[in-house]
């Protein structure tokens, strides 16, 4: 999966490199959609922008150092994953590159399957390393979780901020380690 297609909606580039500098948020749920998430979190990172990103774009090693990957199956301009985090459901996802930018540094994702929407890494310079920007927008459409509605969304925010944490010290890991051949 490689290329650079640019297919994000006008404006919609400056208006997240705006906010990358911003404090970290924690992940939270769209008000007035029970189905409906948006997360943002920013992670400083202690490695330069070029090699986040170069173990970002490997998608397929995503397994390898964050647990709640389970699988991902890259084929030709897209793919298949499926995650499992602390709460006992899998979530399967078709994916098909929206943005593919090396100099802009921005991996950015369609969803359909489980979840269907987008998410987007970009990584920046900032201080000693890089800023890494995750952002996600995604219509929850597994029938066994939709029915819980209102009742599960404080779960699920939950489970999405642990399996987060657990990729962000994974990523970690992987860069501190210098096995990431960048």
């Amino acid at each position: 999966m490689a290329g650079n297609a640019t297919l994000a909606a006008p404006g919609q580039e400056a208006a997240h490199r705006e906010d990358a500098v911003g404090p970290r948020r924690t992940p939270r749920a769209v008000a007035g959609d029970r189905h409906r998430y948006r997360f943002r979190q920013v992670w400083p990172l202690a490695a330069s922008p070029g090699r986040v990103y170069a173990v970002l774009e490997r998608a397929a090693a995503y397994p390898s150092w964050w647990p709640q990957v389970r699988a991902v199956r890259a084929d030709g301009w897209g793919g298949a994953a499926r995650f499992r985090s602390l709460l006992p459901y899998v979530l399967r996802i078709d994916a098909v590159p929206s943005r593919w930018d090396p100099v802009a540094r921005v991996l950015e994702i369609r969803m359909s399957g489980d979840l269907v929407g987008w998410a987007r890494w970009t990584v920046l310079p900032g201080g000693p390393g890089a800023v890494l920007l995750f952002e996600q927008r995604v219509e929850l459409r597994k029938r066994s979780l939709r029915w819980a509605g209102p009742l599960a969304r404080p779960l699920l925010t939950a489970n999405h901020a642990w399996m987060m944490r657990a990729g962000r010290k994974g990523l970690r890991r992987v860069l501190e380690s210098g096995l990431d051949d960048a």
